[in-house]
C-alpha cells in the first residue's frame, strides 16, 4: 500500500492520461476489426471478452516476473520520477485520440523518457516493423485475394459459427501479443516493480477504460478500420489479425526493446490495401493512394510530434522549469 500513496501526483496523473490514450489510440490497431467484425453482438459480451484478457495478461505478466508488467520492455530506460512535463505526451495523444488521429504511442510516449540513443533504436525497429509487415501482407493478400472475394463470395450460412470462433481466438492472440508490447508505453510511469494493490490499481483502470471503448464502438478512431476493404467481414478479420499478431510476436523475440505497433499496423495495411488493387480490377490504385498517403502521412506526423516534444523537454530541462 505504501507504494500507492508514495507515487507523485506528476506519476499518477501520467499513468491515467498514458493508459486511456495509449488504449484509446491503439484500440484501433487490437479490437477495431474486433468491434467492426461482431458489431451486431453486444458491447457487453465483447468487453467481457476483452478485460478478461486485459486481466490475464497483466496478472500472468506481474507474478511470473516479480512485479514487472512491461514484459522487460523497459530494460533500457530507467525510471525517471515523472515531471509535469512527462505528462504533456500522453496528453497530447489524448487530444489526437479525440480527434480520429491515429500516432505512434510508443514513439510520443517514450521520446521524454529515453535517451537519444534508444529513442533512435526504438525508430529503427518500428521503421522495420513498418517494411516486414507491408512486404508479407502484401505477398500473402496477392495468393489470399485468388480464393477469397468478401464482396461476391460470402461465408455460407453454415459456417459463420465456425469463422465466429476463428475471428474471436484470433482477436484473442493479438489482443495478447499486443498488450506484450504496449503494456510497457503505460508502465513507464510507474515503478518498475508493482505492489499487489498497485497492480490492482492499473486492473482497474485498465478494465474501466476498455469499458469505455466497447461502449462507444471504438470511437472516432473506429473510422480508419472502417474505411478498408472488407474490414466487417469474418474471414478478412481473422486473416488480418493473425498475421498482425504473428508479426508482432516475432519482434517481441528480436529483442527487448519497445517499438511502434501503430507503425506495424499501418504497414499491414498498406501491403494489403496494394495486394488486393492489384488483383481486382475494379479497384484501382488511384482509388486506394489516397487511403495509403492519409495513412503514411499520420505516422510522419506522429514522429514530427514525437521530435518536438523531445526538443521542447530539452529545453524545459536546460531552463529550470
Amino acid at each position: 500500500m505504501d507504494q500507492v500513496f508514495d507515487l507523485s501526483l506528476w506519476a499518477v496523473l501520467g499513468f491515467i492520461l498514458a493508459s486511456y490514450s495509449v488504449i484509446g489510440n491503439d484500440s484501433i490497431q487490437t479490437l477495431g476489426t474486433f468491434i467492426a467484425a461482431n458489431e451486431k453482438i453486444n458491447w457487453k459480451w465483447k468487453f467481457l471478452f476483452g478485460a478478461t484478457i486485459f486481466s490475464s495478461i497483466v496478472i500472468y505478466c506481474w507474478y511470473t516476473t516479480g512485479g514487472d508488467i512491461a514484459y522487460g520492455r523497459l530494460g533500457r530506460i530507467d525510471y525517471i520520477e515523472p515531471q509535469w512535463y512527462h505528462v504533456m505526451t500522453p496528453a497530447i495523444l489524448l487530444v489526437l485520440t479525440r480527434f480520429g488521429i491515429p500516432v505512434s504511442t510508443t514513439l510520443l510516449v517514450f521520446s521524454v523518457f529515453a535517451s537519444g540513443i534508444v529513442l533512435e533504436k526504438i525508430i529503427v525497429k518500428s521503421a522495420m516493423g513498418y517494411g516486414v509487415a507491408a512486404v508479407t501482407a502484401y505477398v500473402l493478400w496477392i495468393g489470399i485475394s485468388s480464393y477469397i472475394d468478401e464482396k461476391n463470395d460470402r461465408v455460407k450460412p453454415k459456417n459463420v459459427i465456425y469463422w465466429r470462433v476463428a475471428q474471436w481466438v484470433s482477436s484473442c492472440y493479438l489482443w495478447m501479443a499486443w498488450l506484450q508490447h504496449d503494456m510497457a508505453n503505460i508502465a513507464v510511469y510507474l515503478p518498475r516493480q508493482l505492489s499487489f494493490e498497485l497492480l490492482l490499481c492499473v486492473l482497474i483502470v485498465g478494465v474501466s477504460i476498455l469499458g469505455i471503448i466497447f461502449r462507444t464502438e471504438g470511437g472516432r478512431i473506429q473510422k480508419i478500420i472502417l474505411t478498408k476493404t472488407g474490414a466487417r467481414y469474418l474471414r478478412s478479420t481473422t486473416i488480418i489479425d493473425l498475421i498482425y499478431a504473428t508479426i508482432l510476436y516475432f519482434f517481441k523475440e528480436l529483442n527487448n526493446l519497445p517499438m511502434s505497433t501503430t507503425w506495424v499496423f499501418v504497414g499491414l495495411l498498406t501491403g494489403r490495401e496494394l495486394a488486393i488493387s492489384t488483383m481486382r480490377s475494379d479497384y484501382k490504385f488511384k482509388y486506394i493512394f489516397p487511403i495509403v498517403a492519409k495513412d503514411f502521412g499520420k505516422i510522419i506526423l506522429g514522429l514530427g510530434i514525437s521530435i518536438c516534444a523531445i526538443f521542447l523537454v530539452q529545453w524545459i530541462k536546460s531552463n529550470g522549469y
